[in-house]
């Protein structure tokens, strides 16, 4: 089996995460629980920064948020010198109530409304992503009223999506998000936001998909991005202090998997960008970089108790866990793949491949397919590998299942993060009809 940073099998023959024991997790906090190893946030982040550090490049490593937003893991992201990256004013809210610097907040989203702008204003955040000409004018409307200037980047289709070791180069840049590069939005978005003087334009922002193991969309993006701001700076005298080139770097989550280090990821981003910065004479902006998933995907572990078995003869065997799309969404969503192992005897010899399910009234609510396993038992303890990211961010109370707790783990000490909901807590903004 392959173990993720600091998990490993301890004296008692368990599952152990940053030095805690997963059974006696279990027993305290309950099942389904999300588990974190801190030490692995740590680790991920770390190799992002020193990889600009390293090459002495002015730069910023935005946590993504939207991967897992609690108040802990936005002050764990303080803690690491991250800066945060939120979507929605709830993402915003959680990162003002964990007390995180202001002024190291970017806001993104193709929809912010005005109450949302507003308090983005009025927290005094960092910056501002601005994705569409509606947003251009209800932004402007707002710092009149307000009389204040922010900073803004704006956020540019280069025609490239990347996908794992996939990239496509769509010349009709076909996305939700974002002005055209290529086809005169961006021109247009930069002609109304440069005069404006509540505007400081800082830059520009693209993010070209996510679980992505290669470079190269990476590079395209770059190239394609420096070419139009060599443009600009002939045309307009329009030079960009940031390129923001988003995030997406991948994470294994099974052995199909094969990411690259964080590393390699940023040296091979700098270079491409300084070789062109140089050859078109250009001034070298910031970089920025927007981590989510690559931080604390492979650092969360879902702890499960086993209940119900059903034997197809013939086709499969199924096992049912206390928890499942309710936690983990993915697999019903886009047939996300997992490996996992029993907890409380994580060694054993597997006999036998099962499925497993979760307990949602759902045919589709099923988490791993066809997974090797030893004999199991009922209240045996699965753990489910990297799920730290987009797990908790999208559970749900479908069938009223409360939403588990998380857990954070480090130096053989675990601390309570979340808790875990309650079945008051699942009515209390109801209302009675009478």
């Amino acid at each position: 089996m392959y173990f993720y940073g600091t998990t490993g099998v301890n004296k008692s023959g368990h599952l152990e995460i940053g030095g805690v024991d997963s059974v006696e997790l279990a027993k305290n906090f309950g099942t389904p629980l999300y588990v974190y190893d801190v030490a692995l946030i740590r680790e991920r982040a770390r190799g992002f920064k020193h990889a600009f550090d390293e090459q002495n490049i002015r730069a910023q490593v935005a946590y993504a948020s939207k991967a897992f937003s609690t108040i802990a893991m936005v002050q764990l992201a303080e803690e690491e010198g991250l800066s945060l990256d939120v979507v929605s004013g709830g993402e915003l809210y959680t990162a003002a109530a964990a007390g995180f610097p202001v002024e190291r907040i970017h806001f993104h989203g193709n929809n912010k409304s005005r109450e949302e702008l507003e308090m983005a204003l009025d927290y005094q955040i960092g910056c501002i992503v601005i994705d569409n000409f509606h947003e251009i004018e209800l932004l402007k409307s707002i710092c009149k009223e307000q009389t204040k200037k922010v900073n803004i980047l704006l956020r540019v289709t280069p025609g490239i999506e990347a996908h794992t070791h996939d990239y496509i180069l769509t010349g009709q840049e076909d996305s939700k998000f974002g002005f055209g590069l290529q086809n005169g939005q961006a021109e247009e978005a930069l002609a109304q936001t440069l005069p404006f003087k509540y505007f400081n334009v800082l830059g520009l922002h693209c993010h070209i998909g996510s679980q992505i193991f290669e470079t190269t969309g990476f590079l395209l993006a770059a190239k394609k991005i420096v070419e139009k701001m060599a443009e600009w700076k002939e045309t307009i005298s329009f030079e960009a202090d940031v390129l923001n080139l988003g995030g997406g770097f991948g994470i294994r989550y099974t052995n199909e998997d094969e990411p690259i280090p964080p590393s390699q990821y940023v040296s091979e981003i700098i270079k491409e960008v300084k070789q062109l910065i140089d050859h078109y004479s250009l001034k070298m902006p910031e970089i920025w970089i927007e981590p989510g998933r690559s931080l604390v995907g492979d650092a969360g572990i879902t702890l499960y108790k086993i209940g119900s078995s059903k034997d197809v003869p013939e086709v499969r065997k199924y096992l049912a866990v206390d928890g499942g799309m309710s936690d983990n969404i993915r697999p019903a969503l886009y047939q996300a793949k997992y490996e996992a192992v029993l907890a409380n005897r994580p060694l054993a010899q597997t006999t036998e491949t099962v499925s497993i399910a979760g307990k949602c009234c759902e045919s589709g609510d099923m988490l791993i397919w066809d997974l090797p396993l030893p004999e199991t038992e009922e209240d045996d303890l699965l753990a489910v590998f990297c799920t730290g990211a987009y797990g908790y961010s999208m559970a749900n109370n479908y069938n009223r299942l409360p939403r588990p707790a998380v857990v954070f783990v480090e130096d053989g000490k675990e601390v309570l993060v979340v808790k875990r909901e309650s079945y008051e807590d699942l009515i209390k903004l109801d209302l009675p009809l009478k």
